[in-house]
């Protein structure tokens, strides 16, 4: 490809903030990277970067260069793959990020059955704390993305929306066990360890134990579910989540979920979303209808069993995802 060297240097330069980082991960020196930009600046005109004491920062014009080369990028990937596939037969990629919470539930098991059933298609997985899932695919790094809570926003048009509560974790055998929603006031007796201030699921415990009259002390914060879900099986402490992070430790047994009683605890909406203005491909649209009737399958499971209220209804359709439009903030 024309230029793909200067193209692909500028854009790791962009995503590192730093030549030095940037010349490590491309395995070359720092000073053909350097070259590279100062070429590019020469060629355009404008600077691209500014230089700062700890690292680089986007211009104006960089922010305008780096949005055209990522789109060049992008271009010439699907075109390689196009080629490849004539000689590999493979059918294309999709490129995706999640949460880490999402990642460690049930979307393995999904990934799985998908790729078994279209062995042709390549799935790249990026994970992600939460806080930067849309700017990945605003950016044009990646082509969907999955996350809870991603405000609307005129770069990314949603494909389908889950409303999910948030309920308790126990371990098997513990006292709060029963049927039927638990109070949150019989929770707050227990031991509790919660994700950490900051994150959405936080926000979303918050907000459902806000009208009680005393305040929660958890003795651990974190915001990974993963080591939240072994400390509730470690018997440390008692946490909240939504059903669909325990879902395959409930099938197993390995922990109990319970909703919880109060009619003003709030859900966690969960998102799978697109860059607006960006066509999916083949691969990708196969696997966005796929992960939403796999993700409504998932939801009436959980309603069948009392987790999610039978009212709660999925907006996803997979028919029309690819001229739905642009959200709107």
């Amino acid at each position: 490809m024309l230029h793909s060297r200067r193209l692909l240097y500028i854009n790791e330069i962009a995503r590192c903030g730093s030549i030095r980082k940037a010349a490590a991960r491309l395995n070359v020196a720092s000073s053909a990277v350097n070259r590279q930009i100062l070429a590019l600046e020469e060629e355009i005109g404008a600077p691209l970067f500014e230089r700062l004491p700890r690292g680089l920062r986007l211009t104006a014009a960089g922010e305008l260069c780096i949005e055209h080369i990522r789109e060049v990028l992008k271009n010439y990937e699907r075109l390689e793959g196009r080629i490849r596939s004539l000689k590999m037969q493979q059918a294309g990629k999709v490129r995706m990020v999640t949460t880490v919470g999402l990642a460690a539930g049930p979307l393995p098991e999904i990934i799985a059955r998908f790729l078994s059933e279209h062995p042709r298609v390549f799935v790249q997985l990026r994970n992600d704390a939460g806080g930067t899932t849309a700017s990945h695919v605003v950016s044009g790094e990646v082509d969907i993305g999955l996350g809870f809570n991603i405000p609307a926003m005129p770069g990314i048009r949603t494909l389908g929306n889950f409303d999910i509560p948030i309920g308790v974790v126990l371990p098997p055998g513990h006292r709060l066990i029963g049927p039927g929603p638990i109070n949150l006031a019989d929770v707050t007796q227990e031991k509790l360890v919660l994700a950490q201030p900051g994150t959405s699921l936080r926000e979303v415990i918050n907000l459902a134990f806000a009208r009680l009259p005393i305040s929660v002390e958890p003795v651990l914060e974190t915001n990974a579910s993963e080591m939240l879900k072994q400390l509730v099986k470690c018997g440390t402490g008692l946490t909240l989540l939504n059903p669909l992070d325990v879902i395959t430790e409930c099938r197993r047994g390995e922990l109990v979920f319970r909703p919880v009683a109060e009619p003003h605890a709030r859900y966690q909406q969960m998102k799978l979303f697109a860059r607006a203005r960006a066509p999916l491909d083949a691969a990708t649209s196969l696997f966005v209808e796929y992960l939403l009737a796999e993700l409504l399958g998932l939801v009436q499971e959980l309603q069948a069993k009392g987790h999610i209220p039978p009212d709660v209804k999925p907006v996803a359709d997979p028919i029309s995802h690819r001229d739905s439009k642009a959200d709107r903030p």
